[in-house]
């Protein structure tokens, strides 16, 4: 097994509502861990989240639910109140629907003289603790519970959520009516997917994962979950360059892009490459963008065609001279684009990235899809799926894992469903989650970039899926140290392609274990943010 293989099994794991349900099944069931014991477990971590600002905890409330979430807040107000702190604890719902576990828990309480209480005084605490609603909610909070939600978000008091804030859709991250604005929450386990998600990952506020003894089934297999690639992965994915190596061993890539009036998508997306490690990179593009190209890019090949002359033949030579191909950035939709793009499509054997212009073709070509070579990886943004798929742009919002999955397994492609958290996903059903970046990487020109990157990654990488995974990652750590260095406002997507060289040499020194998952973090792991 090489050290990516190894690497890609330790990814942090995010699992769906119904995944989270089965593994606390299995973990009782067949590994025979008794449910209070994670229980207990899970307040333990509760109250250590708690503790690293001890200094708000002159006033506890614990709001419970009815449900398992509710018992793992009675045990947390159990815990502050044995150690000393005041606390209260009040539970909502009616008492014959409270689950076994909460009325052993409440038992436990009372025989530890735990303060419970039915009409709080919102505004005399200084932390709430949510134990509302946990991974199961799929409708909208109603009633006392809704009540109770307002009365929490209006306070002053620190919020802290267990598992999931309550009123959060914990697969989509969509506020079901209304939700908890945590300033914390403290997950079980695994990185639950709709806390990954917007506005989900906005209202969770900092997450940490909390290892309570519910792990993966033995011999799972990959495709089972989904993964989010993290810093400490970066060394162990990315290939290493061979130190006999010369510029043809590092990768050719040739991009279809660029036509009149718009060098600038054919300029950053090769730029970006070059930053990645590519060895070499030739840009097929429109005869008018000859010196521009050559002015900003020296170190680009070049090969141009005239407007309506497509030369095919100087086409199907750069594909011979390539080991990756990326089409789209900029490239037009005219009908002379779209016989370059069907003939590139015609003759291409080698992996292929699709971006842009591209994408918008093939919605209009959708018998293109016969066409596409084995490794191909698609990079649409909301829009550009919405075009080929047919969807709209809520449905597509609403099941980002299913939309991407979707059309990962009808075409055979890789699909990396770009947004603010963007989705990978691959036939054989492996999908990743990307942590990094931030709101500054929504200018022009930022996806030409992810095409760069990608492109050089592919040409060197063994595994295709990880490459795209890995360059959705990069491309937001560079995203970030740009941020950094600009203000989310005030970066471009060159100032994006300027931070690469950092974040690449990080990603080889020994030393660089820090990572772009902000907000995110495994309790008991030193993760400090890239």
């Amino acid at each position: 097994m090489t050290c990516g293989e190894k690497e890609a099994g330790r990814m942090k794991t995010v699992v769906s509502s119904v995944q989270a349900k089965e593994l606390d099944q299995y973990a009782i069931e067949e590994m025979k861990m008794p449910s209070l014991i994670l229980m207990e477990r899970a307040a333990l971590a509760v109250v250590d989240a708690l503790e690293k600002k001890a200094e708000t905890l002159k006033c506890v409330l614990v709001v419970c639910g009815t449900g398992n979430n509710g018992a793992d807040g009675v045990a947390v107000g159990r815990i502050l109140h044995l150690k000393g702190y005041d606390v209260n604890v009040c539970c909502l719902g009616e008492e014959q629907r409270y689950s076994p576990e909460l009325r052993q828990q409440l038992e436990i309480a009372k025989k530890y003289c735990v303060s419970l209480v039915n009409n709080p005084s919102w505004n005399e605490y200084t932390t709430i603790v949510d134990a509302i609603f946990g991974v199961g909610l799929s409708r909208n909070v109603t009633g006392f519970y809704l009540e109770a939600i307002k009365q929490i978000n209006q306070t002053f008091a620190r919020k802290v959520a267990v598992d999931v804030p309550s009123g959060l859709c914990s697969d989509s991250g969509r506020i079901l009516g209304h939700a908890v604005r945590a300033d914390e929450t403290v997950t079980f386990a695994f990185l639950k997917k709709g806390l990954c998600l917007y506005p989900g990952c906005e209202w969770a506020g900092e997450t940490c994962v909390a290892d309570i003894g519910i792990y993966e089934r033995k011999n799972e297999t990959p495709e089972a979950y989904t993964h989010a690639v993290e810093w400490q992965d970066v060394r162990c994915l990315l290939p290493k360059r061979a130190e006999n190596g010369n510029k043809g061993s590092f990768g050719k890539v040739l991009f279809l892009a660029g036509s009149r009036q718009m060098a600038g998508a054919a300029y950053l997306c090769a730029s970006a490459c070059l930053r990645s490690g590519a060895g070499m990179v030739k840009i097929h593009t429109a005869q008018e963008n000859r010196e521009i190209l050559q002015t900003l890019l020296p170190e680009a090949l070049l090969s141009t065609y005239a407007e309506g002359q497509a030369d095919f033949q100087m086409l199907k030579e750069d594909l011979e001279w390539c080991d990756v191909v990326a089409a789209g950035p900029g490239l037009g939709q005219g009908p002379q684009e779209c016989s370059l793009l069907q003939f590139l499509l015609e003759n291409c054997a080698k992996p292929l990235v699709l971006d842009a212009d591209a994408l918008n073709l093939f919605g209009k070509n959708p018998h293109w899809a016969k066409k596409l070579p084995k490794t191909c990886v698609f990079t649409p943004h909301l829009m550009e799926m919405s075009r080929m798929t047919g969807k709209t742009l809520e449905e597509i919002q609403r099941e980002p894992f299913h939309s991407a999955d979707e059309f990962a397994k009808r075409h055979q492609v890789i699909c990396v469903l770009k947004d603010a958290r963007t989705v990978i996903a691959v036939p054989d059903g492996r999908s990743w989650v990307n942590l990094s970046g931030n709101s500054g990487m929504a200018t022009a020109g930022s996806g030409d970039v992810l095409t760069g990157i990608t492109a050089a990654l592919l040409a060197v990488g063994e595994d295709p899926a990880h490459m795209a995974a890995l360059a959705v990652y990069l491309h937001g750590c560079a995203g970030d140290v740009a941020c950094g260095r600009k203000g989310d406002r005030s970066m471009t997507a060159q100032d994006i392609i300027g931070a690469l060289p950092e974040v690449f040499k990080r990603g080889v020194d020994k030393n660089g274990e820090k990572q772009s998952n902000k907000g995110i973090y495994i309790a008991g792991r030193d993760c400090a943010k890239f």
